[in-house]
């Protein structure tokens, strides 16, 4: 059963307690409200920047399996006003996995990708406040959703190569599915898309101004009990008026680049331009794991021949993969752990990275059903 929460009218309106039995105050990482027959989601860790732990994912996956037969809409949202999501808690993954215990890992990344592909089959409207940042489990949190609502504020990106991961959570169904090879792009050198650019690249759906989503939530909350309804609550509160892309004047050279048969011949057509853009895209792929980068070009191919949870079962499989992998625990070590930047990849090269290695990450695949 969901518990009831109350706010605490003292110095912070934004905390919420719960009162176990013998009336000691917990606070909680997740707060579940019903509003008017809809669920309402709060990710409440903001001095983490609402990043999801085990706990958190069992409390989303536990309201939205009772939520869905019983409400007209969900809506998601994170406490604090500079992040939605910033990504799952992989340094505690990590940490566990040092120490060989790599059932955090398992159970994490199982309950993880099961609420991604609740999300994205989910029966009633799910809308997410994608305001500020959204990383890596942020996304999967948002991005399968039917209405994803940026603001100026968001800050999107995978930048799971660079811990020695690959983009998870569905990236492998999402990445292939946006315009030419963008997704490709964005998978391999984790770059980042600000406010309105989200809209562009088709990763949220609609734009409104972070003064207007308290405003927009009430509305939604008080006004809306189908899709009719929320689409016109939408209409009224975001808008369409937005500036270009800021990739466009590269969008051309993106889709020459990345349509390469390998990653070692994108960096062969990078290297060949002189351009501020090409040698700042290559100076972001020399920083990445080689194997990364060979594993996540293999998952995004595959990826756009199988059906959402398909692809995360494929990733499920992949994650058994990198728990065994040095660099994902190097990664995380250089970025998030020491933070020197300065990761002692292995190996060290992309043509050191050999075709049976990267195979090594796709066992059991998924049944094709459509020829490659």
């Amino acid at each position: 059963m969901i518990r009831q929460y109350i706010p605490l009218l003292f110095k912070n309106k934004n905390l919420f307690v719960s009162f176990n039995r013998n009336m000691s105050v917990q606070v909680n990482d997740v707060i579940l409200e019903d509003v008017q027959n809809k669920g309402v989601i709060t990710l409440n860790r903001p001095k983490a920047l609402n990043a999801l732990n085990l706990s958190m994912i069992e409390k989303v996956q536990a309201a939205l399996k009772e939520w869905e037969n019983k409400k007209c809409l969900v809506l998601v949202k994170g406490s604090g006003e500079k992040a939605f999501c910033a990504g799952g808690d992989v340094r505690a993954v990590a940490e566990a996995g040092l120490k060989g215990e790599k059932s955090l890992g398992e159970e994490f990344f199982k309950k993880e990708y099961a609420t991604n592909n609740l999300i994205g089959a989910y029966k009633i409207p799910y809308i997410a406040f994608i305001d500020g940042i959204v990383m890596g489990g942020g996304v999967g949190l948002s991005v399968h959703g039917r209405y994803r609502i940026v603001t100026e504020r968001t800050l999107f990106a995978m930048p799971e190569t660079q811990i020695g991961f690959f983009p998870d959570v569905g990236g492998s169904y999402f990445l292939p599915r946006l315009a030419g090879k963008l997704g490709l792009y964005l998978g391999l050198t984790g770059q980042r898309l600000r406010g309105s650019d989200v809209v562009k690249a088709g990763i949220g759906t609609h734009f409104c101004e972070s003064k207007d989503l308290k405003d927009l939530e009430q509305a939604l909350l008080d006004d809306c009990a189908s899709d009719t309804d929320i689409q016109n609550v939408l209409l009224k509160f975001c808008k369409t008026n937005l500036p270009p892309f800021s990739l466009e004047s590269n969008i051309n050279k993106i889709n020459d680049y990345f349509a390469a048969s390998t990653v070692e011949g994108i960096v062969t057509k990078l290297e060949k331009d002189d351009s501020k853009w090409a040698q700042d895209t290559l100076s972001l792929l020399r920083k990445m794991s080689p194997t990364s980068l060979k594993v996540t070009f293999k998952q995004i191919d595959l990826g756009q021949h199988y059906n959402l949870s398909e692809c995360l079962q494929m990733e499920y499989n992949m994650c058994m993969s990198f728990l065994k992998n040095k660099d994902f625990y190097e990664g995380v070590r250089a970025l998030l752990i020491d933070k020197d930047q300065c990761p002692n990849w292995s190996p060290k090269k992309l043509e050191d990275v050999s075709e049976a290695a990267v195979d090594k990450y796709f066992s059991n695949l998924p049944k094709l059903k459509i020829k490659m």
